[in-house]
């Protein structure tokens, strides 16, 4: 199994690039994303996901591990296969996702191509228990999300996301803010001390 490439760049198409590595050019199938950071002649590097079938091996390429590990978990939902997997990565962020998951967002899992209103909800329902571990450095962020989406969250925190949500801010921007506001504060603290500590974040 390939598990990375590294070498130099020597074609970028639509949906894939071909490495370069030591005079052997392996084609590796990329997202939209991972693609723009590559440049024909320059050195690259990437992580690399095979698939070994009857009559192909094709090879997925990715910039960082956690974005690899994304496609793998997406296509662990009924009805998500690499293609779309790689189009949703494409269309948002590792960040991005988790956070739609958390907060079961349909309509932004749904901007990705070939992702309807039933996949989405089966991608949002299906992943919404592995997103934390899968949220990078956001893990208490997204934890918190998810609770808010799930209507568990502490009422102080609730109220303080809503009070934030009411000046104007996104969602998901408050939850952000309330989350930073609560590593200071601490598990016990109020709604008003949340959202002056929130307000203090989004004033950064």
């Amino acid at each position: 199994m390939i598990g990375k490439l590294k070498g130099t760049v020597d074609e970028i198409g639509d949906d894939h690039c071909i490495i370069d590595v030591h005079g052997v050019g392996y084609v590796a199938f990329c997202g939209v994303r991972t693609l723009a950071t590559l440049r024909p002649g320059e050195a690259a590097v990437l992580l690399i996901e095979t698939y070994v079938r009857e009559d192909m091996i094709r090879l997925y390429g990715f910039t960082t591990a956690l974005e690899r590990e994304w496609f793998k978990l997406l296509q662990s939902v009924q009805g998500v296969g690499a293609k779309v997997a790689l189009a949703v990565l494409s269309t948002l962020t590792t960040a991005e996702l988790a956070n739609a998951i958390a907060l079961r967002d349909l309509a932004m899992v749904s901007r990705a191509p070939g992702v309807g209103k039933k996949v989405a909800e089966r991608i949002v329902t299906e992943l919404k228990s592995k997103a934390p571990a899968y949220a990078g450095e956001a893990t208490g962020t997204i934890g918190l999300k998810q609770e808010l989406g799930e209507g568990v969250a502490p009422a102080p925190v609730a109220d303080a996301v809503s009070a934030l949500t009411n000046l104007g801010y996104s969602r998901d921007i408050a939850a952000n803010a309330v989350a930073a506001a609560l590593k200071s504060a601490g598990e016990d603290a109020n709604s008003a001390t949340l959202i002056r500590l929130g307000l203090k974040e989004l004033a950064r």
